[in-house]
């Protein structure tokens, strides 16, 4: 009897907080303001929300596993970087920074790294960072161009 009651209990937790669950958002880029930024809005179609809302171009928001955290790549300090920032729009971090063009982040499954396209050796070629980008590592190494990474899952 204590087994159904604790399997009813664990049910009906995990069942109410699926029910509270926020909605399910799409992030995206678009010049409606007169400029590339990255928004979010609901998946029916409602909310839209600037989460960049800045002079340069931001472009490919990337949700990390989670969905707490959005990585895109922007050319805010003058040059192609990748960037971070948490869901909401709060806390954009620049994660690279060269004066070659980093594009097209991609997170790892369990969110600790984040593989991206850059030129800074004079030739497209796929890198690998941790999320925080630290440990920059070139993974390609050859004359043919190297771009858009993607994990398996």
């Amino acid at each position: 009897m204590k087994r159904t009651v604790v399997l009813l209990f664990v049910a009906a937790l995990f069942g109410a907080c699926g029910a509270h669950a926020p909605p399910a958002r799409i992030a995206f880029v678009s010049d409606r303001d007169g400029n590339h930024e990255i928004y979010v809005i609901n998946a029916d179609g409602s909310n839209a929300v600037n989460l960049t809302n800045n002079p340069s171009g931001d472009w490919q928001p990337t949700w990390s596993p989670d969905g707490r955290r959005i990585a895109f790549f922007s050319e805010r300090d003058g040059n192609w970087e990748i960037y971070v920032m948490n869901a909401d729009g709060t806390g954009q971090t620049r994660l690279t920074d060269n004066p070659a063009r980093d594009w097209w982040p991609a997170w790892s499954p369990d969110g600790t790294r984040i593989a991206f396209t850059s030129d800074r050796d004079g030739n497209w070629e796929i890198y690998v960072m941790n999320a925080d980008g630290s440990g920059q590592t070139n993974l390609t190494d050859n004359p043919a161009m190297d771009h858009a990474p993607a994990w398996s899952p």
